[in-house]
């Protein structure tokens, strides 16, 4: 065979191999398998937001090199989504290293999954060695050429995070949420925050750029400033958590904490406050360093329900029972299929007695609350109710408990729930 043919029937393999993983599902596996790889090596990454940076990154990459299989050289601009990545690492006040750690089991990562993928799919024999050695070296110099030019972007963002008190800011926050041994008083002086008060914490995301320039963290606390005054203070911490995310803490007076303890107060202040694309998750209000750290680590978990219900403003008091039941996402959806039974079809009147059931059990069953709530009559509830207990098989009040909990995770989790 000709070298001039052999050159072709490479290109024409790499080719038809790009056009193929390039489909939106097949990438997806793509990313997901090595993200998983990198995430499982390098823990840091592991925070939602910055895996979510990860995940641009990686998906960005992904697409560059493929797109460049069959091309004669590789120079092309890294782009915006992996610089982003350099610098929320940079940003969050980690060491060089993990930049090189990550690219480094990411380089690994992708070697292992092009093995696979040759046993699985075989080159013509003619064109194998040539196609192992051509993909394999240009995904090593194109990794290598990538930590080149990222850690420019990562050593420029740190220099400027250093010489600014957000870094300390940041790494405070960090040592604080990972209980480290702090004073309390040098760590309020670092912060700009007082820690011997109340504490709302909340996370703020965006899953699309907004405000015009594209700055999403800056519009991100500017949105959490409205928040922090509709909540009627002026005592706000805020920090960037990635490219688009933030955590914030709203300072508060006993007072105003006891205000906010039900479910749903922080949640109707945000809502008047917010609008898409902009989400927010909020803990409940705890004091002193500990109800600092709680009440984040609840934000997160309420973020968490938000993310797979599609909530806007969430309330981690209101979503508790469904978050802690949907940690073990098949044993929720047993129970939801195990307890609601026949009430678990997504027709609009099977709906209507999930909603009516809810509220009768959050009611203490009482029929008059429940048609106060729902605005309609006893008599309706007293009906609705009696059917409920004919598709079911038996008294509500049997199955009371395991009821409103099936029944509080459809509702903070949508009809995925049902599945």
């Amino acid at each position: 065979m000709s070298s001039g043919t052999r050159d072709e029937i490479v290109r024409d393999w790499l080719a038809e191999y790009a056009f193929e993983t390039m489909r939106t599902q097949t990438l997806d596996q793509v990313v997901e398998r090595l993200d998983a790889v990198i995430v499982d090596r390098v823990p840091e990454l592991r925070d939602h937001d910055i895996r979510r940076d990860l995940t641009a990154s990686t998906r960005a990459h992904a697409r560059l090199m493929l797109g460049g299989l069959t091309s004669d050289s590789f120079d092309v601009p890294l782009p915006e989504e992996v610089h982003a990545l350099a610098r929320t690492i940079a940003q969050r006040g980690y060491d060089l290293r993990l930049l090189l750690r990550t690219y480094h089991v990411g380089l690994e990562a992708v070697l292992d999954y092009l093995r696979e993928l040759f046993d699985e799919r075989r080159a013509p024999p003619e064109i194998e060695r040539t196609v192992l050695v051509l993909t394999f070296e240009r995904a090593t110099r194109w990794v290598n050429t990538s930590v080149e030019l990222l850690t420019e972007t990562y050593l420029a963002e740190r220099e400027q995070v250093l010489r600014a008190a957000l870094n300390r800011r940041a790494e405070t926050v960090r040592a604080l949420l990972a209980g480290d041994d702090l004073d309390p008083e040098q760590a309020a002086v670092r912060l700009g925050y007082r820690l011997n008060q109340q504490h709302l914490a909340f996370v703020l995301w965006s899953d699309e750029p907004f405000g015009g320039e594209g700055d999403v963290i800056g519009g991100l606390d500017r949105v959490a400033h409205r928040i922090a005054a509709a909540l009627g203070t002026n005592r706000l911490l805020t920090v960037a958590s990635g490219a688009s995310g933030m955590w914030a803490w709203a300072g508060l007076d006993d007072g105003q904490a006891a205000g906010l303890a039900g479910p749903e107060e922080p949640v109707l202040l945000a809502e008047r406050e917010i609008e898409p694309p902009v989400r927010v998750a909020f803990g409940v209000p705890a004091p002193a360093v500990a109800g600092f750290r709680r009440g984040h680590r609840e934000a997160v978990s309420a973020r968490q329900v938000a993310e797979r219900s599609g909530a806007q403003v969430t309330g981690y008091r209101a979503v508790e029972i469904a978050y802690l039941a949907g940690v073990d996402r098949a044993a929720m959806r047993g129970l939801v299929r195990r307890e609601l039974r026949a009430l678990a079809g997504r027709d609009a009147a099977t709906a209507r007695l999930r909603e009516t059931l809810h509220a009768y059990l959050r009611n203490q069953r009482s029929p008059e609350a429940t048609a106060r709530q729902l605005g309609v009559h006893k008599n309706t509830v007293r009906y609705r109710i009696q059917r409920v207990e004919e598709l079911l098989g038996y008294q509500v009040q049997e199955r009371g408990l395991a009821l409103e909990v099936a029944l509080t995770c459809v509702a903070a989790y949508g009809p995925g729930a049902l599945d």
